[in-house]
């Protein structure tokens, strides 16, 4: 395990957050947007996360091999996909543009499953995270200059 490993952990975190919260921010923009350009209603977007599991990690000695499964190296995304488990909904307004025209949701428009609530406590949580992973990396930031000290 090297020196700087949990500052690669948490800048890998802070990347993964950074881009949750574009996607948040993402969602909350197109709240309203009924027309997309691939066509139909917007959906929601939501950020898929994957462990880092190809870089070589350090094994404890001391430890059995079914007790230590090594040190993490991260996460990144593994993709953006579209929130497709939620449903649209509709609100009645035969005015708008992209109004039902016929059948029986004549006059209804389907609306985006972006519910702000939702993206609120979703934006409040990565923007945690972040803040936790910077505060592992200032940690780790005085460890070292400590190290430095006791070697004066």
């Amino acid at each position: 395990m090297g020196m700087f490993t949990s500052i690669n952990i948490a800048a890998s975190g802070m990347t993964v957050e950074r881009i949750r919260q574009d996607v948040i921010s993402n969602n909350i923009a197109n709240q309203g947007t009924t027309r997309t350009p691939e066509g139909g209603v917007f959906r929601r977007s939501r950020v898929v996360l994957e462990p880092v599991t190809d870089t070589p990690y350090f094994r404890l000695p001391f430890l059995p091999k079914q007790w230590d499964e090594g040190a993490g190296a991260g996460v990144r995304v593994s993709e953006i996909q579209e929130d497709r488990s939620t449903e649209t909904r509709l609100v009645y307004d035969p005015t708008h543009p992209d109004a039902i025209m016929t059948g029986p949701r004549a006059g209804y428009v389907e609306m985006p499953n972006v519910n702000i609530v939702t993206e609120m406590v979703d934006l409040i949580a990565a923007s945690r995270a972040y803040e936790a992973n910077a505060a592992i990396v200032n940690g780790s930031k005085a460890m070292f200059m400590k190290a430095l000290e006791i070697g004066r």
